[in-house]
């Protein structure tokens, strides 16, 4: 099955659809890849061998390889309520017509995009109208849902619109099998380095605003715009942009490099050689994992 991988990141697409079509029997081939972050097409060299292509919009429809399914996680900042929910007035957000460009020229039998659950009701639905529209106008029929990687084992409160396209009839059907949470200590590093902790005025700051008991379990503390602190055996969502302290382990730490990349379903030989704040940017706007898997076993196994 050959494929193409664009605003891959560090490559949670390409790691989801290995281990979709595995049981299969199905190789997958990624026939083309890109991303315009030079730290992401680094991390991405390093771990699957090839270097991605730039800046989309330089490129042209007809110079990417025929393919039977597209991937996309395409930009969320303009869709999102830290990025100011503006939408196709910001600049990312049209790169969902280089999308439709390449399906019009290209022709997959399959798409799969995802975005930020906020790209739901942005601008009254009207956004997403649109997209839909698009993307019907070109020949497929359009699925989407929201999914929750609480809902598929992972201990991270993460909710991400996905939007699923074929050309041909098919019974698609969301066949959604809960699967149990990981706890957070199969997450988790039983040691860190003082690097990951908090100052002393952080921490106590944190304790002084606290309202709950403190457990034995591990928990991750959230603070949110208001200051209000909230204490869950989960994650909440990882954000690309966010303060250096805005999710703490216990209320003292920050997650290590392995722990937000296990956060988000990526196997622990994945490499991630960068510093500490590329590394929480580019995971934080990484796909996850399992999610994915299980969007494409829908789509798929049909």
């Amino acid at each position: 099955m050959r494929y193409i991988d664009l605003f891959c990141g560090i490559g949670g697409f390409r790691i989801a659809i290995n281990q979709a079509l595995r049981p299969g029997n199905i190789k997958p081939v990624c026939v083309f890849s890109c991303d315009i972050d030079s730290d992401a097409q680094n991390i991405y060299q390093m771990n699957f061998g090839e270097q991605p292509a730039g800046d989309i919009t330089q490129i042209k429809a007809e110079d990417i390889p025929n393919h039977d399914i597209l991937l996309a996680g395409f930009p969320c900042q303009p869709f999102s309520i830290c990025g100011q929910l503006k939408g196709f007035e910001d600049t990312r957000g049209t790169l969902f017509f280089d999308i439709a460009r390449i399906l019009a020229c290209k022709k997959p039998n399959y798409f799969i995009l995802e975005n930020v659950k906020q790209l739901v009701g942005h601008n009254q639905g009207k956004t997403l109208k649109a997209i839909i529209e698009v993307l019907e106008e070109l020949g497929y029929t359009v699925e989407y849902k929201v999914l929750n990687a609480l809902d598929f084992g992972l201990p991270q409160k993460r909710e991400r619109i996905f939007i699923v396209g074929y050309r041909q009839p098919l019974p698609f059907q969301w066949d959604i099998q809960k699967i149990p949470m990981k706890p957070l200590s199969d997450i988790l590093e039983p040691q860190v380095s003082d690097f990951y902790y908090a100052s002393e005025k952080i921490r106590n700051n944190r304790l002084v605003k606290y309202q709950g008991k403190i457990d034995t379990e591990p928990t991750i503390w959230h603070e949110n715009k208001a200051g209000h602190i909230s204490a869950y055996p989960y994650s909440c969502a990882l954000r690309a942009g966010a303060s250096y302290n805005y999710l703490l382990v216990n209320g003292q730490r920050r997650l290590t490099e392995r722990e937000m990349l296990r956060l988000q379903g990526f196997p622990d030989e994945f490499k991630m050689v960068t510093s500490y704040s590329t590394a929480r940017r580019l995971i934080g706007n990484s796909v996850t994992v399992p999610c994915v898997v299980f969007v494409l076993n829908c789509l798929l196994n049909q």
